[in-house]
């Protein structure tokens, strides 16, 4: 009898520390996992600029912590890439047609050119310059794209933004990528947006972003 109650004691030690490991590792899993991306509405973040009852906020994703949410364990700034937040709330009563461009005004007045999400998957951190805006360009060769590069991840481009209708009373967000750092006064430039109905362009929005 002695030896039954042993045995069963035994079980009952091994089945305790099976369940312990078990929910540390399920802890330690639950640690890895990213917290799941969803944007509020641009009015509820600081530095918005409403203009013509459009509300727009612009936030720089940096550290680890800031783009843990959106793309895991990848910070695309260690590889030069700067990823920053565009989101829009739609208070006009009508639907607005987006073909949104983005650009990076840095503190010394020059424009940087939004990087498409389908580039920045080429990009190495040191291949392709940014694109300085320029009244007269010169022209200059990029190295031919034949491999894909560690910012090649599927977040890059699934939360970029890409929305062309956006309805009355809605709100919309993605990201926009710029190969620079961020820098204080800085801001973002942003056009593209008009009337659905009448084709009507409305004005630029520019959104400071600089800590």
């Amino acid at each position: 009898m002695r030896r039954v109650a042993l045995i069963l004691l035994s079980i009952a030690v091994a089945g305790t520390i099976y369940n312990a490991v078990a929910v540390d590792r399920a802890t330690a899993a639950d640690k890895d996992k990213p917290t799941r991306f969803a944007p509020g509405r641009a009015e509820t973040y600081p530095g918005h600029e409403t203009l013509d009852k459009i509300t727009i906020a612009a936030i720089p994703y940096t550290s680890d912590e800031d783009t843990r949410a959106a793309f895991d364990k990848l910070n695309p700034n260690k590889y030069g890439v700067l990823p920053v937040l565009v989101v829009m709330d739609n208070g006009t009563g009508k639907a607005l047609r987006l073909n949104l461009k983005a650009e990076f005004i840095r503190a010394d007045g020059k424009h940087i050119e939004a990087t498409s999400a389908e580039d920045v998957t080429y990009l190495d951190g040191v291949q392709k310059p940014p694109k300085i805006y320029n009244p007269n360009p010169i022209a200059v060769a990029f190295p031919k794209r034949d491999k894909k590069g560690p910012l090649n991840e599927w977040q890059i481009t699934g939360h970029s933004f890409g929305v062309k209708l956006l309805p009355p009373g809605e709100s919309v967000s993605g990201f926009f990528y710029f190969q620079t750092a961020l820098e204080p006064g800085s801001r973002i430039y942003l056009t593209g947006v008009k009337d659905a109905a009448t084709g009507q362009d409305y004005f630029y929005y520019e959104v400071p972003i600089g800590k």
